[in-house]
């Protein structure tokens, strides 16, 4: 089935659905750092909700921590920002490329409720509140099983890859 299938018979059943392979064509990010598995749902220029499946594969918890893994907060906020980032670039209908890169400008109010361990399903939703003079700034929140894990303000800007612009113009 093609993506455009995808989408097709997401937008019959009345579902705002992307799968991974679409997921991947609004971020940059791979594996191991790709914290994005599925977004469930959108309206474009207001709100996004992804998931994360937290498995015990996942690289980071062979060192956080051998005797009790939990998903490092970092991550976390990582996965709310590309959550955010794919929503940023849907709004805009724009697909990134090689000269597009997603920086973070702030993060404020990171709250961190409950541990994220192997096994849960990290649900984020994220909230557009603004943008003004190419930045964006979000209301963003991941759960499990309905409890807050971590909340937070993102303010994200979208700029142009320097040194891919450097690399081609020989400098």
């Amino acid at each position: 089935m093609t993506t455009e299938q995808t989408k097709s018979e997401s937008k019959i059943l009345g579902t705002k659905v992307l799968n991974i392979n679409e997921i991947k064509e609004y971020l940059p990010h791979r594996y191991p750092l790709l914290l994005v598995d599925r977004v469930v749902d959108y309206e474009i220029g207001k709100t996004i909700t992804a998931i994360k499946n937290v498995t015990v594969n996942e690289e980071f918890f062979n060192g956080h921590f051998p005797h009790k893994p939990v998903m490092p907060g970092v991550l976390m906020i990582e996965a709310l920002a590309q959550t955010a980032a794919i929503l940023s670039f849907m709004t805009m209908n724009v697909k990134p490329d090689e000269n597009s890169v997603v920086y973070f400008v702030g993060i404020d109010n990171a709250r961190f409720k409950r541990p994220v361990e192997p096994g849960d399903q990290l649900v984020m939703t994220v909230e557009i509140v603004r943008t003004s003079r190419g930045i964006w700034k979000y209301k963003a929140t991941a759960s499990v099983d309905g409890k807050v894990a971590v909340e937070g303000d993102l303010m994200c800007t979208i700029r142009a890859n320097e040194s891919a612009n450097g690399a081609a113009a020989g400098q």
